[in-house]
């Protein structure tokens, strides 16, 4: 885990993809008085997950938020590919809050998998009425620093306007 809070990680689904347990029914469970399913030395670690955080923002402009309405919106789908959203065509984003529309999860048995199939899936995923970061990710992905996995905390800084 990335960190410890008393609510689930906005990350959890990472979490979900490469120990195959379902975190939100587990802490549905424990509220409910259960016992969890498992105990940590039952916790394995497969294959490798990322996560892209598909935002309603404009990357041209500081990655200003995009409030509006989405007028056509395809997510990609597929074997280990998840999305979490609840925006839809027609769907009106606000102004007022997180401008995070959905969350793109992929799993692989390696990172090279992962790669491939986050590629993929941010090619196909459309959103239109809005800007997005998704062909911002999309060159992240796609990027030599990312793929050899020889990136650092700076990698947005010193390459935006390679990608941006």
């Amino acid at each position: 885990f990335m960190e410890m809070n008393t609510r689930i990680q906005v990350e959890h689904g990472i979490t979900e993809m490469v120990t195959g347990i379902d975190l939100v029914k587990e802490q549905i469970k424990i509220a409910a008085g259960e016992k969890l399913d498992f105990c940590q030395d039952d916790v394995k670690i497969h294959g490798h997950s990322i996560e892209c955080r598909i935002n309603a923002e404009d990357v041209k402009k500081g990655f200003m938020p995009s409030p509006g309405k989405i007028e056509d919106l395809y997510m990609p789908g597929g074997f280990n590919v998840r999305v979490d959203s609840a925006v839809y065509s027609g769907y009106n984003i606000p102004p007022y809050y997180d401008s995070m529309i959905a969350k793109l999860i992929v799993y692989g048995r390696n990172r090279e998998e992962a790669i491939c199939k986050m590629k993929r899936a941010l090619g196909e995923f459309i959103v239109e009425g809005v800007h997005t970061n998704i062909d911002f990710q999309f060159q992240i992905v796609n990027s030599e620093e990312f793929m050899k996995g020889t990136y650092d905390t700076k990698f947005i800084e010193n390459n935006f306007k390679k990608i941006g």
